[in-house]
């Protein structure tokens, strides 16, 4: 995969003003290199690899579903799982693929039931999610009715396994791209909606990360962010000593208060905790498509309130904020 394989979205991006100074394409390049990905030949592998089918019937609205059965027959079915495990752990999901169902580690369908209630209308509308993995909801984004989805993610493998997806999906307004929010130009106000769904923990500075989350919405734009929190009714903030979960470089996990704080701290307006869930051992799990250890693994096992260093068992709330219209 080269910045070439994105060209229908350079060609767009080409035609967006907001675009003018952005040198996508170079960055592209950068992230996607054998000198910083050893494993890269394999991953390529698996998309050179994938079988030639043509996906006539998809659906993201309630699921996502790409192609049907009746399109494929069982070798096929078998050699097209065997070559997707090559991009193992598939981490969000799931999927149904030809009537192949990888059973992903998350039921990222579930959180998505979480937060659709509480969005803007998606008709229409630009969406950047960011550190989207290999982009499940940005799929369901696009299945909700945006007119473009960019999803970003540093992690390169995720992106392939995005790209192995669309590879039968065909040519959607749907893109997922290998960087960071540091690489997205500082002002670029174009997007209706922006995302930020489990990365803020992994933030040093989690006030710095709203407010590169707010330069990149359009005035009136609507903040999704999704972390990690503690119950308590002040303005309080875990600080983990080591690791939480398992989980290296979580930085900050505030209260539902703290959070609200930082929101209004940043400059969005009317910021609101909407949803707030206890993660289960249902939702978060090993299967055959993620054979390394998750949640279960991370818990206390005689306390299941508890992660194994102590902390509270992960908590996550769904905040909801709006920029300014000027």
């Amino acid at each position: 995969m080269s910045a070439d394989f994105y060209e229908p979205f350079l060609q767009w991006a080409n035609t967006q003003p907001q675009f003018a100074t952005w040198d996508i394409r170079s960055q592209i390049d950068e992230r996607i290199s054998v000198s910083r990905w050893g494993d890269l030949p394999q991953w390529q592998q698996v998309l050179d690899d994938l079988p030639a089918l043509n996906a006539t019937d998809s659906d993201f609205t309630g699921s996502v579903r790409i192609g049907l059965p009746s399109e494929c027959d069982d070798n096929i079915r078998h050699q097209l799982q065997t070559t997707l495990m090559g991009l193992h752990p598939w981490r969000k999901g799931s999927y149904e693929l030809f009537g192949l169902d990888i059973d992903t580690e998350w039921r990222s369908d579930w959180k998505w039931d979480r937060v659709l209630p509480h969005l803007a209308p998606m008709q229409g509308r630009r969406i950047l999610d960011v550190g989207c993995g290999n982009g499940y909801h940005c799929w369901r984004m696009y299945g909700a009715g945006a007119e473009r989805v960019i999803g970003i993610d540093p992690s390169v493998k995720f992106v392939y396994q995005f790209y192995a997806l669309k590879h039968f999906a065909g040519e959607l307004p749907i893109d997922v791209l290998p960087l960071g929010i540091e690489q997205v130009p500082s002002g670029l106000a174009m997007f209706d909606t922006v995302f930020s769904m489990g990365v803020l923990y992994h933030r040093r500075d989690p006030v710095e990360h709203i407010q590169e989350l707010l330069a990149c919405l359009k005035p009136g734009g609507q903040l999704v962010l999704e972390t990690l929190m503690i119950d308590s009714e002040g303005c309080e903030i875990l600080v983990p000593e080591g690791r939480y979960a398992k989980m290296r470089n979580v930085w900050n996990i505030p209260s539902g208060g703290q959070m609200l704080a930082w929101l209004k701290q940043a400059g969005l307006e009317k910021p609101r905790l909407v949803d707030v869930n206890q993660t289960s051992l249902k939702e978060q799990r090993r299967t055959d498509w993620m054979t390394f250890e998750s949640l279960a693994d991370f818990l206390d096992p005689t306390d299941p309130n508890r992660t194994i260093e102590g902390h509270p068992a992960p908590l996550r709330g769904i905040f909801i904020a709006e920029k300014g219209a000027r």
